[in-house]
């Protein structure tokens, strides 16, 4: 007689076997096969791990949730990670959070947060849409990343924050921007979502800010999906973030807390100004979201945790490989550039199209993907040219010839760990192909 420990044993070998069977690799022809800039990378047990969740029928976060959060904390070094349901949501609630009245001194409708102007839109949005002023600086060719010397001439008496992204993996220039924000008292928000295991001078991006923010989409370092996390050293910043992702609970109890509350009084909080005692779980002290993740994500996200540090290193690898590949041809190309003392943990190999190049843009683009070599654009280049951010209130410091430049001749290829030796010569070929074309 079958019990349900032996039957789920069953169905996991199956599904094992089902990924042997479904998702084995292909070959690789040459001119043929895509090659994509990016995508998941996964194996039996990222499915078992997912089956595993479902048959346990944990619908929303539970306890994989738990031990994925701890995980990613213990990774990064902070104390606490909240899971969200994307990147874009940890930069809402990030922001959001500095927000909060239960803060000393939030920031207010109408100051203004330092950002750049090359980048991903959701970095921006966050600070338009809790209606305070973003202040777009210029960014540096190579790294993409905000130059610390524009932080002086963006300050103003209304400036409460800086709101940065490690571009591509690059991190940035954390000394001088973590001594600017000291000596000004301005939080640091930083975007990891490109750059998980990243370092500079030694110490994990991520860990500078108030807090900071990661994204596990299939395009990341690894992936649930859709996914993200809220990451900080900071216990009421931690609190406030998981309210906000939570409907604007105040109740911080777990999936495993008694029916009377991880506090034993569940039932005994009061609302100031109503003489009733209240349900904890229905108290609200934040205008909040429901932005969690589910556990059948977060298993995913365990599986692939395990494999992070490997992922990293075949992405450090391939960037090696295409960078000295390239380097030939730096009379036409802006390569990448990366502080001395940084460590980058790649999400893409940046290019930018020299403006004395006898080519375009467009030309080199069409001709790899002519030949399924996939590109993409650095995101939205200078992005108060973009329609949905033309209108915005802001400031901007200087013409943002960087950042034009970028959007007019920039763009990226893969370096994710699905990409073996072969299709990385086959890019390198590529590129030399094309170069031999201008002849």
């Amino acid at each position: 007689m079958s019990s349900p420990e032996s039957t789920r044993d069953k169905i996991l070998h199956l599904v094992a076997e089902h990924y042997r069977e479904a998702h084995k690799s292909r070959p690789f022809v040459p001119g043929n096969t895509r090659i994509h800039y990016a995508g998941r990378v996964f194996d039996e047990q990222e499915l078992i791990a997912a089956v595993n969740a479902c048959l346990d029928f944990w619908l929303t976060d539970g306890p994989n949730t738990a031990a994925f959060e701890q995980g990613l904390a213990d990774y990064v070094g902070v104390r606490s990670a909240v899971a969200v349901n994307s990147g874009s949501s940890a930069n809402l609630i990030a922001m959001a959070t500095l927000c909060s009245n239960q803060l000393e001194h939030p920031l207010e409708p109408g100051d203004e947060v330092i950002t750049p102007a090359v980048g991903f839109p959701t970095t921006v949005a966050p600070i338009v849409q809790n209606r305070l002023i973003p202040v777009f600086v210029d960014c540096r060719l190579g790294t993409y990343n905000l130059n610390p010397a524009h932080l002086e001439p963006a300050l103003s008496s209304r400036t409460r924050g800086i709101f940065l992204a490690h571009t591509m993996g690059i991190p940035a220039e954390m000394t001088a921007i973590v001594e600017f924000a000291h000596a000004h008292r301005l939080f640091i928000v930083e975007d990891a979502c490109d750059a998980l295991g990243s370092t500079i001078g030694g110490r994990m991006v991520g860990t500078f800010g108030e807090l900071s923010t990661l994204s596990f989409y299939p395009a990341h370092h690894m992936t649930t999906g859709e996914g993200g996390a809220v990451l900080t050293d900071d216990p009421m910043l931690a609190r406030i973030s998981r309210s906000l992702r939570d409907w604007g609970r105040d109740c911080q109890c777990t999936y495993d807390s008694p029916p009377d509350g991880a506090c034993g009084r569940r039932f005994e909080w009061h609302i100031p100004g109503f003489d009733e005692p209240y349900d904890h779980r229905y108290l609200f002290t934040e205008i909040g979201y429901n932005l969690k993740m589910t556990d059948i994500q977060t298993a995913i996200g365990l599986a692939q945790l395990a494999k992070l540090p490997e992922f990293i290193a075949k992405r450090k690898e391939n960037f090696s490989r295409l960078q000295a590949g390239l380097k030939q041809y730096e009379e036409f190309l802006i390569l990448p550039t990366w502080p001395t003392e940084a460590d980058p943990s790649w999400f893409a190999l940046p290019i930018t199209v020299r403006p004395s190049a006898p080519f375009a843009r467009a030309d080199m683009i069409a001709w790899l993907e002519g030949r399924n070599v996939e590109t993409r654009l650095l995101f939205a280049g200078n992005i108060i040219r973009q329609p949905g951010f033309r209108d915005i209130e802001h400031r901007a410091v200087g013409n943002l010839a960087n950042a034009d430049l970028i959007m007019r001749a920039a763009f990226f290829i893969g370096v994710f760990p699905g990409l073996d030796d072969d299709r990385i010569a086959y890019v390198l070929e590529a590129f030399a192909d094309f170069f031999r074309s201008l002849d």
